[in-house]
């Protein structure tokens, strides 16, 4: 009897030997196919597998509210706060790198999801998110040029929708933000007030223009222009000339249009 014991013993032990030597091949597996990083390697666990571990359902749907609906708190006109604004040459465009303000669409608002999936869920119409924010699909009613596009998260599909930067970082760099410190520049690159999904053709055209050279369909634009001095007020940033006079053009028209005030700053 007491041989018997000690045989089912070595073999539990055997088991449990084979056992971790195989979790640990697998996980060591794991971590390179996806370049030794942990996270990288979690985005590849499958929505089904993630949500069962997490005690949480695949997928929901989101409801669409867009900045429109989002109730950024309210304050004075836009063509006020840009009265206000400091007006100067554009600044040198030395040291500029999209390094410079941080990672791209890191949680700034620690609410748990990245700020390109918070702003993807804002704005797309029937947004479809698993169970770590990530936005699966949707419908884009792209402010900037009245164009519809279909969202369907993947490795080609999801560059069709990209988030632009309503104040181009890289003019905010040469309008005040190269003497800000690393956290403000980071809170500009992922403030929702400063980010807007739209379609790649729009955010190519775009680029890093201002007002002056480059403006969304006429309908937006006296939004768009608004959320710009908005940013440009609430970071401290200046104005140029001829960007000051495109924006007046516009909110010349819209003489009660609100200016807004950030989630992050004021």
């Amino acid at each position: 009897m007491p041989r018997k014991s000690r045989s089912s013993s070595t073999l539990f032990t055997l088991i449990a030997t084979v056992l971790v030597v195989l979790t640990l091949v697998l996980g060591i597996s794991w971590l390179r196919s996806a370049n030794w990083s942990l996270e990288a390697a979690l985005q590849k666990i499958p929505d089904n597998v993630w949500g069962a571990i997490v005690g949480q359902e695949p997928t929901k749907t989101i409801d669409n509210t867009g900045f429109d609906l989002s109730h950024p708190k309210e304050y004075s006109t836009a063509l006020t706060v840009l009265s206000t604004l400091e007006v100067k040459d554009k600044g040198s465009q030395n040291g500029y790198s999209r390094d410079k303000f941080g990672r791209a669409w890191t949680d700034t608002d620690r609410n748990g999801c990245d700020q390109r999936n918070d702003i993807l869920a804002r704005d797309l119409n029937n947004a479809v998110e698993d169970s770590r924010c990530r936005v699966l699909s949707g419908v884009l009613d792209d402010p900037y040029t009245l164009g519809t596009v279909d969202f369907k998260r993947g490795e080609n599909s999801s560059s069709l929708i990209p988030i632009d930067h309503v104040v181009a970082l890289s003019n905010a760099w040469t309008t005040g933000a190269s003497s800000l410190n690393d956290v403000r520049r980071q809170q500009i690159a992922t403030d929702p007030l400063n980010l807007q999904a739209t379609s790649r053709e729009a955010n190519t055209q775009k680029s890093d223009q201002d007002a002056s050279t480059c403006l969304p369909q006429p309908g937006y634009r006296c939004e768009y222009v608004a959320r710009q001095v908005s940013v440009k007020a609430a970071y401290g940033l200046w104005v140029t000339r001829a960007e000051k006079s495109a924006m007046e053009d516009v909110l010349n028209s819209c003489p009660d249009q609100p200016a807004y005030r950030s989630q992050f700053v004021g």
